[in-house]
């Protein structure tokens, strides 16, 4: 807490000096664009989007059935009051520290620092205009005004994609140093022109619904140049630790879960079913690594469970899960926009596995979670990985007619998610359980994997639709993004797809939330904000019908 005061004083100190002509003496003592330390800030700038990811991400995985959604209707899942943290991380955090860190680094041709710098601001923006809509931009990073107006979203957007390109030149100038402060390549300016590039494909894959022929050029161009994340070395990931205090450098959804009493998120059990079974009658390979089962065994205990006495909703279909994602298997969780209370079944829940919260590898242990168990914490946050780069060229080449074959990339996509979700997973300490499970149940990873990917393939050649095909890339797609639910949650806006999701608990949980509500701290702070009609407004890219998805 202190670090970050500090910080925050350091930032307003710099943004200030910077941005204001004052009639004062020069205080030989004072922080300012010729003295601060721009490492530091280059640290803080970075560390600062992986908790900036964190808080887009969470609402993005539950309202796509990645975990549970603890509300009955959509307006409560993203009320005014759950937005003032991840609004704040933006501004007040990340952005600030992003033109404190540009204004030294412009000046002191440090570009390796400022072309980072604007690829995270991009990767910011794009966020709040994905979530919210019309965002404060131009007027926002600005210390004497605190009643900023919005700018469009498509406006921002443009800023972002002009920030990307600036970023790419930044790269490719002579910088007087590197960037010891950068956390996720140590500098790599080959490695960030690719997250540059794959972030613009991000872009222009989104606009795809509003300006087809543009997308379809601009990614034309982007496949020519081959410039994209493609390998294992360039997933934009960020990496955590095993620390527990001073500072606690773990995967926050470890942290959140592995401890005396476990607790922690209840995982989704639409989205468990569809790595236990999928309609495929065998399981994904990823399963025991996205998973970990306290409890190997379904309760029969109904004040642990009490939908087990319960019948199926009338509005669910005959394909949709209830209350259980399997067949006494032990996975744990909850149906989507159930806020039933927390029993006292914090080491009974199905836990967050290996990848990507670094915890536990599900070799049928049947025990609970524990302090320290597993990885320890040392997960990743999977940003922008390059299994999801072939997947967003997959939908493009079907649904643009990019250069590319669909099924291909769709194939590439997969093996790549498989490929990195073990890499992860044996590098850390739970290797040789691995190793010694798989031997004990014969089980060998890369028939498996062979027997997945095929299947999918299979069936991919079955469909007689692009619809149905965009179906399987999407569905894969959202497999492989576990842990990351901006992405999923731009898919399913996109796409509509996977279809089929599971339905919510009641019956009329009112319009999905297409955007976020403004924050409250925002709305009652700023005199020029003006809170939307409700979260069924729609961000400006997404023109797909009203009711396009549930």
């Amino acid at each position: 807490m202190i670090h970050k005061i500090k910080m925050l004083f350091l930032i307003l100190a710099v943004t200030v000096v910077s941005s204001c002509e004052l009639d004062l003496l020069d205080n030989p003592n004072a922080v300012t664009v010729s003295n601060a330390d721009i490492n530091y800030l280059l640290n803080s700038v970075t560390a600062g989007y992986a908790g900036n990811f964190n808080a887009f991400s969470d609402p993005g995985m539950r309202l796509t059935r990645m975990l549970n959604q603890g509300s009955v209707i959509y307006d409560n899942a993203v009320s005014p009051g759950s937005s003032d943290g991840r609004w704040s991380s933006s501004y007040a955090g990340v952005l600030a520290d992003i033109s404190a860190t540009i204004a030294i680094a412009d000046k002191s041709e440090l570009f390796v620092h400022s072309g980072i710098s604007r690829v995270v601001r991009a990767m910011v923006l794009m966020n709040l205009v994905d979530y919210f809509g019309d965002v404060p931009y131009k007027e926002a990073i600005d210390p004497a005004n605190f009643n900023p107006n919005v700018d469009k979203g498509a406006d921002v957007y443009a800023a972002a994609l002009a920030d990307l390109n600036k970023a790419i030149e930044n790269f490719n100038a002579k910088s007087k140093s590197g960037a010891s402060g950068d956390l996720f390549y140590g500098g790599n300016t080959d490695s960030w022109i690719r997250v540059a590039n794959s972030m613009k494909l991000k872009y222009y894959l989104n606009r795809r619904l509003i300006d087809a022929a543009g997308s379809t050029s601009a990614i034309n161009a982007l496949v020519s140049e081959n410039k994209l994340i493609s390998t294992a070395a360039q997933n934009f990931s960020f990496k955590f630790g095993t620390n527990l205090t001073n500072p606690d450098t773990r995967h926050p959804r470890y942290g959140g879960q592995y401890g005396p009493t476990g607790g922690g998120d209840y995982q989704s059990n639409s989205y468990m079913a569809q790595l236990f079974d999928g309609g495929r009658g065998f399981q994904d390979p990823r399963i025991r690594y996205y998973f970990y089962r306290q409890t190997t065994t379904n309760t029969k205990d109904i004040n642990e469970l009490r939908c087990i006495t319960l019948v199926k909703p009338n509005h669910y279909g005959a394909k949709d899960v209830f209350c259980v994602a399997s067949p006494n298997a032990g996975y744990w969780g909850r149906d989507h926009l159930n806020n039933e209370g927390i029993p006292p079944d914090g080491l009974k829940r199905t836990a967050w596995g290996i990848y990507p919260a670094g915890g536990l590898y599900d070799n049928d242990g049947n025990r609970g979670v524990s302090l320290g168990a597993g990885a320890g914490g040392a997960g990743i946050h999977p940003i922008m990985m390059r299994s999801f780069v072939d997947f967003m060229l997959a939908e493009s080449a079907l649904m643009l007619k990019t250069t590319g074959d669909a099924r291909a990339l769709l194939k590439s996509a997969m093996e790549k998610s498989f490929a990195d979700v073990r890499s992860l997973a044996l590098g850390t300490s739970e290797a040789s359980k691995i190793a010694a499970f798989e031997a004990d149940k014969g089980i060998k990873w890369a028939d498996d994997v062979t027997k997945y990917v095929d299947y999918v393939l299979a069936q991919y050649d079955k469909a007689t639709t692009n619809d149905a095909k965009l179906d399987i890339i999407a569905t894969e797609y959202w497999v492989a993004l576990h842990g990351n639910g901006i992405e999923s949650y731009n898919l399913y806006r996109r796409t509509g797809k996977p279809s089929g999701q599971q339905p919510a608990l009641d019956p009329n949980p009112g319009p999905f939330a297409r955007s976020l509500y403004y924050p409250l701290s925002y709305v009652t702070r700023n005199k020029n904000a003006k809170q939307k009609a409700n979260a069924a407004v729609q961000v400006f890219w997404d023109n797909n019908p009203a009711n396009f998805i549930k």
